[in-house]
């Protein structure tokens, strides 16, 4: 879908070159502008403490990609990454707005260059207000700073930590989107258009719901223990085989008679505990309490034909090893094989968006920090000698391996 699109990726760690790596592998060509030493985040086990072959969070979001090694904070590598951009078509950076103004990266520099450039920027807390240069990883700004963590936890229960990138990857997609439709107008326009997402941004509006139940009302109900939910029966339900099953009804009242048709307790419909969604909630910990006694008396398997049944919405609450075994994640797509520099392939998650008939998958492995980076300069008018000079001033790496 994105063949002959030429996307030059000045970032770091996860956010942004998640974005860049769902381009890639939507057929974009996504040239990885890295320090001499690589992107940190290459390193990502190594600073947990763990010797793991391989790198799969790299992988994840930098495969299929390009990369040029350079220290663009010198005058020559600003200018080489200014070439790049020249003729690109999408330049993607989660470069602190400052640091970008100084190498003469900003928007306002470059487009004079490149009117036709869709400049994607992806920060912590957006590029304008007293703390646009501020730091932000996914779990202060998208997390913490948005209100989505302090929701997730129940009411009086301490902050739960962000798994690793989730928010980082919530806001690759959102930036994604934003390159698409500016590229939609440029073709309409010929011009280029400055495309901005953060963290901070995206956490409020994946929180949307209940952020637009905050703007209105100037209240939100807190996240409830299982026992103090608003409606019992939205709940989780541990089987007799210890597997922990979503159930989720449909609003108001539609669905409770198939759910006391599906635990064989038709009692309930005509019990005043029961019979209302008020009652219930008011009868909430006792409901939930039954209701546990009856899930526990049957495995999973066995609930699973009787909800299918009374198709009720439900889903087993499965853990990343039961997700990679799904029958129906591997049929919806979820996972793809990725080639590595040995000629063999790994499995990984695919890329969000299935597009049928079409190669959407995985074009090559993550590179090697600079693995490119002579080819690249060549491609954008450097002779031999002029990298030769980059590489004996120590401007640029290389890593062939």
């Amino acid at each position: 879908m994105l063949e002959g699109i030429r996307v030059i990726e000045l970032a770091t760690y996860i956010a942004a070159p998640s974005a860049g790596g769902m381009m890639a592998d939507w057929g974009a060509d996504v040239i990885k502008i890295e320090a001499r030493d690589g992107d940190p985040i290459r390193h990502f086990f190594r600073t947990i403490g763990t010797e793991l072959e391989g790198n799969p969070v790299f992988d994840l979001d930098n495969r299929g990609k390009r990369s040029v090694a350079l220290d663009f904070s010198k005058a020559e590598g600003a200018e080489a990454v200014r070439r790049m951009i020249k003729d690109a078509d999408v330049f993607l950076t989660n470069l602190r707005p400052g640091s970008l103004k100084r190498a003469g990266l900003d928007w306002d520099a470059v487009h004079k260059e490149n009117p036709k450039l869709v400049y994607a920027t992806v920060t912590g807390y957006g590029i304008e207000g007293p703390e646009a240069d501020r730091p932000g990883f996914d779990m202060a700004a998208f997390w913490s700073r948005a209100g989505v963590g302090r929701l997730f936890a129940p009411k009086g229960e301490d902050p739960v930590p962000l798994r690793t990138a989730f928010g980082d990857h919530v806001t690759g997609q959102t930036t994604v989107a934003g390159i698409c439709a500016a590229l939609v107008e440029r073709a309409r326009t010929g011009k280029g258009r400055l495309v901005e997402t953060s963290l901070l941004r995206t956490g409020i509006y994946s929180l949307g719901s209940d952020m637009a139940i905050q703007l209105k009302f100037g209240r939100v109900a807190s996240t409830k223990s299982r026992e103090e939910a608003i409606n019992p029966v939205n709940n989780f339900f541990k089987t007799k085989d210890d597997f922990w099953i979503c159930l989720m009804p449909r609003q108001g009242s539609k669905d409770w008679p198939e759910v006391c048709a599906a635990l064989d307790r038709k009692e309930w419909l005509a019990d005043p505990k029961f019979d209302s969604s008020k009652s219930r909630r008011k009868n909430g910990a006792e409901l939930v309490g039954l209701i546990d006694e009856t899930f526990a008396t049957r495995t999973l398997d066995e609930w699973h034909a009787v909800l299918d049944k009374h198709h009720l919405v439900w889903a087993p609450v499965q853990t990343p090893k039961q997700v990679a075994e799904d029958p129906q994640a591997e049929a919806a797509g979820a996972f793809v094989q990725v080639p590595d520099h040995a000629g063999g392939t790994f499995r990984a998650p695919a890329s969000p968006v299935r597009f049928h008939g079409a190669d959407d998958g995985p074009k090559g492995p993550s590179p090697h920090a600079g693995e490119h980076t002579v080819s690249v300069l060549e491609e954008v008018g450097y002779s031999k000698e002029e990298i030769k000079a980059l590489i004996a001033d120590g401007i640029v790496g290389l890593n062939e391996a």
